[in-house]
């Protein structure tokens, strides 16, 4: 039985290290080696300590897990380049590979919907690398391509699509019918 929960400072150790397995698992066919070793424990470690600590009121971080451990995250907040309609955006979101396609990625999908909403969004963002096998799960939940562009990671550029739903009610509508 898996539950989520909002994050606690004392997670940050567990994140940091589901967000380097799953970053390195994920990406090691679509970015340069070189690139992918540029992100470490260290630095995520840090990062999500100072997430924690802060806890700004309009993002948010939820965490799923079992009776052992934590499994995955997701971490979002307001949309950041305000090109877009789209008024939140999920900034990260990971799962341990062993723990995917279970209908994990939809628990925090779903817990972060809420969240924004009752924060009082109406819309959300994501983005995804271009041919990152994990973009078909935003499409099973009929995210829309809505924008894409470059970014540097290390010292490569690649590209970017932008998934986007326009309604949080109706994707919160959508993973529910899929549960049924």
């Amino acid at each position: 039985m898996f539950q989520t929960r909002k994050a606690v400072y004392d997670d940050a150790e567990a994140i940091a290290n589901i967000h380097i397995t799953s970053w390195k698992s994920t990406y090691k066919e679509l970015l340069n080696e070189k690139d992918i070793s540029n992100i470490t424990y260290e630095n995520r470690l840090a990062l999500w300590e100072t997430i924690l600590k802060i806890q700004k009121e309009d993002q948010c971080t939820f965490v799923i897990y079992n009776e052992e451990k934590i499994v995955g995250f997701v971490n979002g907040g307001p949309e950041r380049t305000k090109r877009f309609s789209h008024d939140s955006e999920i900034y990260t979101i990971y799962l341990l590979d062993e723990y995917q396609r279970l209908g994990l990625g939809a628990d925090l999908l779903q817990v972060f919907a809420e969240d924004m909403k009752a924060k009082g969004s109406n819309s959300i963002l994501v983005w995804v690398l271009k041919q990152n096998p994990s973009s078909k799960f935003y499409v099973r939940y009929q995210a829309e391509p809505v924008g894409v562009e470059e970014t540097t990671i290390g010292e490569g550029t690649y590209q970017e699509t932008a998934y986007g739903w326009e309604s949080i009610d109706e994707l919160l509508c959508l993973i529910k019918r899929n549960r049924s």
